[in-house]
């Protein structure tokens, strides 16, 4: 394992947070089991996202759909709920999922991702929010999926995957007390690196790889 540009860190210190961090230790937690500062922690934690973020961004069926994270608070929920973040992801059957920040679930706001993602003539599930109409003239198949109806509509026909991926999100997010909104895509693509390349062991080795590629490109 090498070490974080500018890092005060020792060799074996970052070794062992890269673990908890993807253990999903806090890292207060793993400062204290590793014996650093809280701070420092913290820092290495929030430089681990953001390597993990710039790597990301860098014909199977395929799930669409938007959420919204935020504190409980009284009052509408979902779609139109006041100070939530807007979420949208896009999950390819069998493949990867792809997040990004929205200001709402405008067509203007969802339209953008979905064509830059999605391969013409692709199948499309989404629910019947209205501003995915669109989807229908935008070289697409697409299958609406009516919840008030059925979450099912035949062998294939859902879109459970990209819904499971934000309830691990949330279950997730929940350990922190609260995510600044500013640092909130590098903890959403952090949810997405974990949804996509598995298991600990996996994500360890991916992990240790981006670190070695960032300092590479750094110098």
């Amino acid at each position: 394992m090498m070490r974080l540009k500018y890092s005060k860190l020792s060799t074996i210190q970052t070794a062992r947070l890269c673990e908890h961090f993807v253990a999903g230790t806090p890292a207060r937690t793993a400062a204290e089991l590793v014996g650093v500062n809280k701070n420092s922690a913290a820092l290495f934690y929030h430089r681990l996202r953001e390597i993990i973020a710039a790597q990301i961004e860098d014909g199977s069926p395929i799930e669409g759909d938007e959420s919204y994270f935020g504190g409980h608070r009284k009052g509408k929920r979902g779609r139109g709920a006041a100070g939530k973040v807007a979420v949208f992801g896009i999950l390819k059957r069998g493949g990867r999922v792809y997040t990004k920040m929205i200001l709402n679930s405008r067509q203007t706001a969802l339209i953008p991702i979905i064509k830059a993602k999605v391969e013409p003539d692709s199948i499309v599930f989404s629910d019947s929010f209205p501003a995915y109409d669109v989807l229908d003239v935008a070289g697409l198949r697409h299958h609406r999926i009516n919840h008030q109806k059925s979450f099912v509509i035949g062998p294939g026909s859902h879109i459970n995957g990209i819904e499971n991926f934000w309830s691990q999100t949330k279950r997730h997010m929940r350990r922190y007390n609260g995510i600044p909104r500013h640092h909130f895509h590098l903890f959403l693509k952090e949810c997405e690196w974990r949804f996509n390349y598995g298991s600990p062991a996996e994500l360890l080795k991916i992990l240790r790889t981006w670190i070695k590629l960032s300092i590479s490109k750094a110098c």
